[in-house]
């Protein structure tokens, strides 16, 4: 890993910082890096040019001169293009130029930007840009000096860092952006990139890394151990179901009565006693 120490706005060391190599290690691609800053060009133009056609025109609703007999060209109206304040053909009409980027070819794109730059240690950490809570252009000046001697440097700061915002403000080779509108294009026209501690804790959050802790002379990227989870307590064991009561046995059925033996019909006894006779 790359080492940048941290300055103090009065130029003193206040240690040193690691800067993890997935961001800041990563392998520049030139052709990626120049179609994103294309396409971040490209979306930044407005689109609004306009001109306006012979229909669009106001005016030269009459007939100039007749038809025939004056022996010049045939004309319909003074607003044709070929006038003297005539519409426009095929003239610009208003369009966006946006292109389609990945968020994952940006994302390489920015990371190899930064490689790039931490390469030639154009990486510089400020603990903070003021000494004290006041604003103040000479101070910020002053710590930036310290790190730096660039032309053109870009300051990577933090939204609530209002003072560091107005101390920037009047410092013309100096261009400021949040910690989470860093992009390929700012980093590439920089000469040297500045970060406060504040504001790179919060690009390493933004891009998925621990923020930096501070300890001592030097600075660590360890994640901190997660906290211990509190102990369930027991559940309430359940209260003792109360016996239930033994089922009344069913009463006996009572045996059903025999059924009386049918009488002999008369007509069938008669034939038995004539079959005897025989």
């Amino acid at each position: 890993m790359t080492t940048v120490q941290i300055t103090s706005p009065a130029g003193k060391a206040e240690g040193s910082v690691e800067l993890p190599d997935s961001i800041f290690d990563a392998q520049a691609s030139i052709p990626l890096m120049h179609q994103v800053v294309v396409a971040q060009l490209a979306a930044a133009r407005q689109g609004t040019h306009s001109t306006k056609t012979r229909g669009e025109v106001s005016g030269g609703g009459k007939k100039p001169y007749r038809q025939k007999g004056t022996g010049r060209a045939r004309q319909g109206s003074t607003r044709s293009p070929q006038f003297v304040g005539g519409g426009i053909s095929h003239g610009p009409v208003p369009r966006k130029y946006d292109q389609r980027t990945p968020k994952k070819m940006k994302a390489a794109a920015l990371r190899g930007a930064l490689s790039d730059r931490a390469r030639g240690g154009n990486i510089h950490i400020l603990s903070s840009l003021v000494a004290g809570a006041a604003p103040s252009t000479k101070g910020a000046r002053s710590a930036l000096g310290y790190v730096s001697t660039a032309k053109n440097i870009l300051v990577v700061i933090s939204r609530e860092d209002e003072v560091g915002v107005k101390s920037l403000n009047n410092l013309e080779q100096v261009h400021l952006l949040w910690a989470d509108q860093l992009n390929t294009y700012d980093v590439l026209r920089s000469d040297d990139v500045v970060f406060t501690k504040s504001s790179f804790d919060e690009f390493l959050t933004f891009h998925g890394e621990e923020a930096a802790v501070v300890s001592g002379a030097s600075v660590s990227t360890e994640k901190a151990p997660k906290a211990d989870a509190a102990v369930k307590a027991p559940k309430a064991e359940k209260a003792d179901v109360a016996e239930k009561a033994p089922k009344a046995e069913k009463a006996e059925k009572a045996p059903k009565a025999e059924k009386p033996a049918k009488a002999d019909k008369p007509a069938k006894a008669a034939k038995e006693e004539s079959e005897d006779d025989k």
